[in-house]
């Protein structure tokens, strides 16, 4: 419905929940939305159209029609918060029940406004996290929208949130948005499937409705020549890497050296160099040490061919400095003491001219703000060092801010969330005219229509380069131009990108010719998979064709694997333990006695009348609750924050009986139970730590040991005795420490899958079988009295640790041992007449600093 402008005015929306007056009735985001309301869609429209439109729509009906509350995922902060502002505007709902979740929101606040909340707007990976730690619940969630949905591909987090929201929610709808789903047709499929999506909606500047809202934006690409001065730099750069690339070409890694191979080829090499490594060959080691120095090498052609000299100088400093550090790689001292690197840099230091690039900067945007009166120029770049640069040069003459990142990278500072904020807000009120942004501006952020868009370099993705060209043209005609730097790696990004864009084009024509047969494929590959809802008899949830008109989706299938080929069922089968045949399953182990601390009469829920066949009734439960029996009782593991990396907190989170629950765990990664925790160490953390001299890893179990009585210690990964240079008796050695010393068990499992199906396992059968409950104490390195006062006198006169122990166990207090005369400490075994009379002269000298 409508309502028109009695002046004749454009005719503005009125439906339920949206504020009268406020959103312009345009067809195509009408039809848009009404289509995404019958079903889980993914809406292509071209950028500046008012995607953000067509999901509020869906979310205003969803809303009124069924209570609840929706969900709106972003991939950035800024992007959130302008949601949210947009939100609040159009919709007639209490600003305050309009919530933003991001990390600078407590979780525990997070969760207390979940429950009230009808609008939340966040980025993934908060959800994610509150999802893994079991602090929200998507059950009354009626509108989910995945906004720039084409990142929903390999571990992003939208996949995840997509497969729990299917499963959880009562009545899910996903609404897909992006001007860029993908490259190719394949790239799109695998968006969809990894979203639960299965209906598509395309609409391109091609289509009436659409094209009378476009303006035409003009793309010119300015080619750009290098001074003689920057080519001899880069060349001497080339030079090093072209030797470089002659070492490995020696070890049989490459047959090039051409210092302009693909990153494609680079890895190929890495990837020898590894199996060199693998099959305990220590030039494996050097060639990778030269492979260190070819990335770093490259990196500094990059910045001196399509950034400036400035960006190469400061990178040059960053590696002066990362060299004189403790701890410094070979490849980072070779990088700066190679003689002909020390030239470039020299040159650098010594160039004092303009690089050509920023001198047409400099002229477009005095063309565009001068001579054409514009009021507005976006200037593009993917280096934050040109960015910073850039601002102070362009700062002479016009008024211009930066638009950067939150972290700090490479040396320069980032900006917080407030200032990204202040800065779009500013910039949108006209108090400058000139952003330079890095890529955190591409995708969605509604700036205002500017009248030029200059990348400062092409960039290599047509997704982006479609991004970053939708900040132009959105109300009048716009210009976009590509500087260009000729015979240098710019020209390649520039035909990937350009063929890219083409292609995707493309595809998006294809797509919207043939969005039923897309669809009945999508429909096909997803029926061949487990469904995000597990109960296959929920009319909502899929199968019959819903005649009420709310939109729930049939049956859909991907869960976020369809990138790696394992479906749902593999995944479970591979949980169920010992189908190789090269080990025994889990369950195998369920029936060994546990003399100290199991229930005395080893009670299990499982069914009795498996003791007919003669097998256990504990193992019969262990190899069902693997897979994930939904009779079993639900158990509840507790994961440290800082393994929300790894995803096995994620994975199973997803488990069918398994809840998972975060905390900031001062002992242990993982606590199944109140008596055990676990410490998980891949092989290379547990190598490095005999290779540093690290003691840490040490010091944790410790602590697990003194506050749990059955400390773990998972280490993952294989090829513990072949990935590094270290003797076997080493790592022998500092496993029968952490066995015998420590009490911890050690267990070893291949990759992540298997360290969180072991942890499911243990979990089991702590909960299930022995009845005991999930207690989280301990404190991290707080030291106990008896190691404090062993600590007290072992650093007096460099007695050491058992000297320590032998005195104290003497004396029986540090109090004692201090007041003993040398006869006395002379008594104790191992306290000869050196060190009583050190002892002495330490506690009784007169103290003189001088």
């Amino acid at each position: 419905m409508a309502a028109t402008d009695a002046e004749g005015g454009p005719d503005y929306l009125d439906r339920p929940l949206l504020v009268p007056g406020f959103l312009e009735d345009r067809s195509y985001q009408t039809q848009l939305a009404d289509a995404s309301c019958d079903g889980h869609t993914l809406v292509c429209l071209p950028t500046g159209l008012g995607k953000t439109t067509v999901s509020l729509l869906v979310t205003a009906h969803r809303l009124a029609e069924y209570g609840g509350k929706a969900l709106m995922l972003a991939p950035t902060k800024p992007l959130v918060e302008q949601h949210a502002a947009f939100y609040r505007e159009a919709l007639e709902i209490p600003d305050d029940e309009i919530v933003v979740f991001t990390g600078e929101v407590s979780p525990d606040d997070r969760a207390a406004v979940w429950n009230d909340a009808r609008v939340v707007m966040a980025t993934p990976q908060v959800i994610e996290n509150d999802l893994v730690g079991n602090r929200i619940d998507l059950s009354s969630v009626v509108h989910c929208t995945f906004d720039e949905c084409h990142r929903a591909t390999g571990d992003y987090a939208y996949n995840y949130i997509a497969e729990r929201y299917h499963s959880d929610a009562d009545r899910p709808l996903v609404t897909g948005m992006s001007a860029s789903p993908g490259g190719d047709e394949e790239e799109i499929l695998v968006v969809c499937r990894n979203l639960g999506i299965d209906d598509v909606e395309v609409m391109t500047e091609a289509d009436a409705d659409v094209a009378e809202h476009t303006y035409e934006t003009q793309v010119d690409w300015t080619h750009l020549d290098l001074p003689d001065e920057v080519l001899a730099i880069r060349d001497a750069l080339n030079d090093v890497i072209a030797e470089r690339l002659e070492q490995l070409k020696q070890l049989g890694v490459t047959n090039s050296t051409d210092p302009s191979m693909s990153q494609k080829q680079l890895n190929a090499i890495r990837a020898k160099l590894q199996e060199l490594i693998n099959n305990g060959q220590s030039e494996g080691y050097e060639g990778m040490s030269a492979h260190a120095e070819i990335m770093k090498l490259r990196r500094a052609v990059e910045l001196v061919e399509t950034q400036s000299v400035e960006s190469l100088r400061r990178y040059f400093e960053r590696q002066r400095n990362a060299a004189q550090s403790s701890g410094a790689s070979k490849a980072a001292q070779r990088f700066v003491s190679e003689p002909r690197v020390k030239e470039a840099m020299r040159k650098a230091e010594a160039f004092d001219d303009l690089h050509p690039k920023f001198r047409k900067t400099r002229l477009l945007l005095a063309e565009t703000l001068g001579i054409q009166d514009g009021e507005r120029v976006i200037v593009f770049t993917e280096s934050r060092d040109t960015a910073e640069s850039l601002t102070e040069f362009l700062s002479e003459s016009f008024d211009v801010r930066r638009f950067v990142g939150q972290g700090d990278k490479e040396g320069s500072d980032g900006m917080t969330q407030t200032e990204q904020k202040d800065t779009l807000d500013a910039f949108r009120n006209g108090e400058f005219e000139v952003l330079v942004s890095t890529s955190v501006a591409e995708e969605g952020l509604d700036v205002p229509d500017v009248d030029l868009v200059l990348f400062y370099e092409p960039v290599p993705k047509g997704v982006r380069s479609i991004q970053r060209k939708g900040r132009t043209g959105r109300a009048q005609e716009g210009r976009v131009v590509v500087l260009i730097a000729n015979d240098t790696r710019d020209e390649a990004f520039y035909w990937i990108s350009k063929n890219e864009e083409k292609k995707m084009e493309e595809e998006l024509r294809k797509l919207k010719g043939a969005e039923q047969d897309i669809e009945a494929e999508l429909d096909d590959s997803q029926q061949s998979l487990d469904s995000f809802d597990g109960d296959a008899g929920d009319a909502d949830a899929g199968g019959e064709e819903d005649t009420s008109g709310d939109g729930d989706a049939p049956e859909t299938g991907a869960s976020g694997t369809a990138d790696t080929g394992r479906d749902a069922d593999t995944a479970s089968d591979d949980r169920s333990g010992g189908s190789d045949g090269g080990q025994p399953g889990l369950g195998d182990f369920a029936g060994e006695s546990d003399s100290d601390g199991a229930d005395s009469d080893g009670a299990t829920d499982d069914g009795d009348d498996s003791e007919e066949d003669g097998t256990d009734p504990a193992d019969e439960g262990l190899v069902a609750t693997a897979g994930g029996d939904p009779d079993a009782e639900d158990i509840e593991i507790v994961a440290d924050q800082r393994e929300l990396d790894s995803h096995i907190a994620r994975d199973l989170s997803t488990r069918e009986g398994v809840t998972t629950r975060l905390e900031t765990l001062a002992v242990g990664d993982y606590v199944l139970s109140d008596r055990v925790a676990v410490e998980r160490k891949s092989v290379d953390d547990f190598l490095d730590t005999l290779l540093g001299n690290d003691r840490s890893m040490f010091e944790q179990v410790g602590d697990a040991a003194r506050h749990y009585a059955r400390p773990v210690v998972i280490l993952e990964g294989e090829r513990l005795y072949e990935k590094r240079n270290v003797h076997p008796n080493a790592i022998r050695g500092a496993l029968s420490s952490l066995a015998v010393d420590f009490g911890a068990s050690v267990l070893q499992t291949r990759d992540t899958d298997e360290t969180a199906d072991l942890l499911e396992v243990i979990a089991r059968r702590e909960q299930d079988r022995d009845d005991r409950e999930v207690r989280v104490h301990g404190e991290k390195s707080s030291k106990t009295l008896a190691e404090q006062q062993e600590y007290v006198v072992s650093s007096v006169a460099e007695v050491g640790p058992v000297t320590a122990r032998a005195l104290l166990d003497h004396f029986g207090s540090v109090e004692a041992v201090m007041t003993a005369d040398a006869d006395e400490l002379k008594s104790v075994s191992g306290v000869g007449d050196v060190t009583a009379t050190q002892i002495r002269e330490v506690v009784s000298g007169e103290y003189d600093p001088s």
